[in-house]
C-alpha cells in the first residue's frame, strides 16, 4: 500500500511539470515583449509599441486620463511624440501571473518617466492569450511621483 502512495505521488507530481513549464514559458514571452515595448517606445516606433495591443485596448494613464480602442491609443501616441521628442516610459515587471487556463495573466510593477509628466508610478496590465499570441487588453498606470 505504501508503494502504490508512493507511485501515485509521483504520478501526480509530474503531470504538474509541463503545466509549470508552459507557465514559465507564458512568462518569459510576456517579459520579452515588455521589453521590446520599452525599447519601441525609447525609440518612439508606434507599430513596435502597438503590435502587442488588442484591437479594443484600453489604456488609463497616469494622471487618470483614459482611452479605448488601439486605433485612438496610437494616435495619442503619435501626438505625445510630436509635441514631446523626448519623452520615454520605461515598465518594469515586478510580477507576472498565468490564470490557471492559461488565456490570462496579469503584469505589475514600476514605470519611469523621462522628461514626461511624472517621474513614474505603479502599473498593471491585463494580457489575454489568442491563437497562442499574448496581447493587452488593459494597462492601468498610477503617478506616484511629479
Amino acid at each position: 500500500m505504501k508503494n502504490l502512495f508512493i507511485v501515485l505521488f509521483l504520478i501526480l507530481s509530474f503531470q504538474s511539470l509541463p503545466a509549470q513549464s508552459n507557465k514559465q514559458k507564458d512568462v518569459a514571452v510576456i517579459k520579452a515583449s515588455r521589453d521590446a515595448s520599452n525599447k519601441a517606445i525609447a525609440a518612439h516606433d508606434i507599430d513596435g509599441i502597438s503590435k502587442y495591443w488588442r484591437d479594443d485596448f484600453v489604456q488609463v494613464r497616469g494622471n487618470a486620463g483614459h482611452l479605448t480602442g488601439k486605433d485612438t491609443i496610437i494616435k495619442s501616441w503619435k501626438e505625445l511624440f510630436n509635441s514631446n521628442p523626448n519623452v520615454k516610459y520605461i515598465r518594469n515587471p515586478d510580477k507576472i501571473i498565468i490564470s490557471d487556463n492559461d488565456t490570462l495573466a496579469w503584469e505589475t510593477g514600476k514605470w519611469i518617466g523621462i522628461n514626461s509628466y511624472s517621474k513614474g508610478g505603479n502599473y498593471s496590465a491585463m494580457w489575454c492569450k489568442t491563437n497562442k499570441e499574448w496581447k493587452l487588453q488593459a494597462e492601468l498606470f498610477v503617478s506616484l511621483s511629479d
